[in-house]
């Protein structure tokens, strides 16, 4: 580890906590329904998009109203991304002359972009048209974001409102966040990213010559749109394989760094958010130290392992970290950082590749997603997930020191508890069976490249990166398949749609109830002791339900690590 590679973790920290604030304020007015600048341009938009949709942004829905408009507006996306992909061969806009996906790898695709999973069987450059890339994957990018912020927004009005039916209007939610807020700031950023070096055209290769005279064909297309919005929007699909390890998305340090500050930018102002829309600022500062303190334990070990190497090499002579599976012009620090940010957040983009990583260096990114994108998260999931974990440790906290179990005002009743614990519990089902299942069926065990724990960290991390909506993988698995297309796409839409559901049943709990004033009775939820416990909660149940899968995999694979045998 060295100055330069602590710098830059801190130096990272740093600028997001600078702009938490401001970007939380500009959440803050989405949230409210408030006039912006963008109101001047954009308000005329906004009106014609109700009127021609048939909508009264005024008038606000239930929590079960609210449910069913977001389910049946992901299911017609899914319907008609799943068209588009299928059709592929026989619409335009398809300049290398691709042909349609099959049914299985259209389904994967089609629920995996809807669940701002994006994970991909796939290699982007040789099997999407500019067409499918557009139409059917960066519109799911914006719109897929666009509802996990909103469904954040319906939760924060369950905590702030008093005696209320409604959480707010699902399609006014998202038309606003939509044009008030992604669109805007990809535009700047795509411009951004061109003058950078990444391309933005419809042709589909270009011809050159390298410096050695060979001739080369480049793929190329509408790279910089999908970019922006799949940092902004921690969706994570690349359009090209390598993902953010390719020059062309990733083409300069300075790219690097702005794609991870762009991945944690709205994770980081929801907190302030949140605090603002329950009254107290201070609630908001608490969630996020906690999540803070996860990411850069996780940033710690990472980075440690990385920079120490393999054992093995270095006892056959090869000295310095592991560098295998990175880029030269990003080193160690960098990858290392940007593994953990990208599954702190459920991205799922990466600049390196995991499965190349060390044992334990590996595992984080992999425990980060089984935590349930609780570290910063997701854009929108991250902190109702986190808020999911609130819930249980003010229970736990009333049931250890006798104080009553209320949270920003709201008494947290058994109601509450039990949604809670339903939706996190739908990770660790779904995870851990379908890991079991696969381990022992041949068609599971047919897409581990490597036999052994690793093998086992393969199959692991896959059904953990869809479950938990991340859409990362170790690279080593062979998921173009209809046993892992299939399996896969069903653990993504459950571990999208099955959380979120009783969440909203908790939004709407809540805002039905009293507020109740803080009292001497009342556990403090703003200092340092609730931090603790927040942290504490979220290692304790990610490490009991976990361990032994870890153990059987990263685990397992260190220990035959340092012992000097090779895997």
């Amino acid at each position: 580890m060295t100055f330069q590679g602590w710098f830059l973790i801190l130096g990272f920290v740093a600028i997001l906590l600078a702009l938490t604030k401001p970007v939380g304020l500009w959440l803050f007015a989405l949230y409210e329904g408030r006039r912006t600048p963008l109101h001047v341009v954009l308000g005329p938009v906004e009106r014609g998009f109700y009127k021609l949709a048939g909508v009264d942004p005024q008038a606000e829905q239930g929590w079960r109203r609210y449910a069913l408009h977001m389910l049946v507006f992901n299911v017609a996306l899914m319907a008609f991304t799943y068209a588009v992909l299928r059709l592929q061969g026989v619409l335009p806009g398809n300049p290398q002359g691709l042909a349609g996906l099959s049914p299985n790898l259209a389904f994967n695709t089609a629920v995996s972009f809807t669940t701002n999973t994006n994970w991909q069987s796939y290699s982007g450059e040789s099997t999407m048209s500019n067409l499918s890339q557009m139409l059917g994957l960066t519109i799911h990018n914006f719109l897929s974001a666009a509802t996990g912020i909103a469904l954040a927004f319906a939760l924060f009005r369950g905590f702030a409102r008093r005696e209320s039916k409604a959480i707010g209007n699902f399609w006014a939610d998202m038309t606003r966040i939509t044009l008030y807020l992604l669109l805007p700031l990809c535009i700047v950023y795509t411009v951004f990213l061109i003058a950078s070096g990444v391309p933005q055209t419809l042709a589909a290769t270009v011809n050159v010559t390298t410096i050695e005279g060979v001739k080369q064909v480049l793929a190329i297309g509408p790279v910089a749109s999908q970019e922006a919005i799949k940092m902004l929007g921690t969706n994570g699909g690349g359009f090209f394989n390598a993902n953010s390890a390719h020059p062309f998305e990733n083409p300069t340090a300075l790219v690097n760094l702005v794609q991870m500050l762009s991945i944690f930018l709205i994770g980081f102002g929801l907190t302030w958010t949140f605090g603002k829309a329950v009254g107290n600022t201070k609630q908001g500062w608490a969630i996020l130290s906690a999540m803070v303190i996860l990411f850069l334990a996780g940033v710690t070990v990472t980075y440690w392992q990385e920079a120490a190497g393999n054992p093995v090499l270095h006892h056959l002579g090869v000295a310095g970290g592991n560098m295998e599976g990175k880029e030269v012009r990003f080193g160690i620090a960098a990858s290392a950082l940007f593994s953990v940010v990208t599954t702190a957040a459920s991205c799922g983009a990466v600049n390196s590749m995991h499965d190349s990583f060390t044992a334990l260096g590996g595992m984080i990114p992999l425990f980060n997603i089984q935590l349930g994108e609780v570290v910063i998260g997701g854009v929108g999931a991250g902190i109702y997930g986190f808020l999911l974990f609130a819930i249980l440790a003010v229970f736990v906290a009333g049931l250890m020191v006798g104080r009553t179990p209320e949270y920003v005002g709201k008494k947290i009743e058994s109601r509450e508890v039990k949604l809670a614990v339903l939706a996190i519990a739908v990770l660790p089902l779904m995870i851990l069976g379908l890991t079991a299942l696969s381990s022992v069926l041949a068609q599971g065990l047919a897409g581990p490249l490597n036999k052994g724990p690793h093998g086992f960290s393969e199959i692991l991390y896959a059904f953990t990166s869809a479950v938990g909506n991340n859409g990362s993988a170790f690279a080593g698995l062979s998921a173009n398949t209809p046993y892992y297309n299939g399996l896969l796409g069903v653990a993504m839409w459950v571990g999208r749609f099955f959380i979120i559901v009783p969440m909203l049943a908790i939004a709407g709990s809540l805002a039905a109830k009293k507020y109740t004033p803080e009292s001497a009775g009342s556990f403090p939820t703003t200092g340092g002791l609730w931090v603790g416990l927040l942290v504490g909660i979220v290692l304790i149940l990610g490490g009991l339900t976990f361990l032994p899968s870890l153990a059987l995999g990263p685990i397992a694979d260190h220990l035959t690590m340092i012992r000097g045998t090779l895997s």
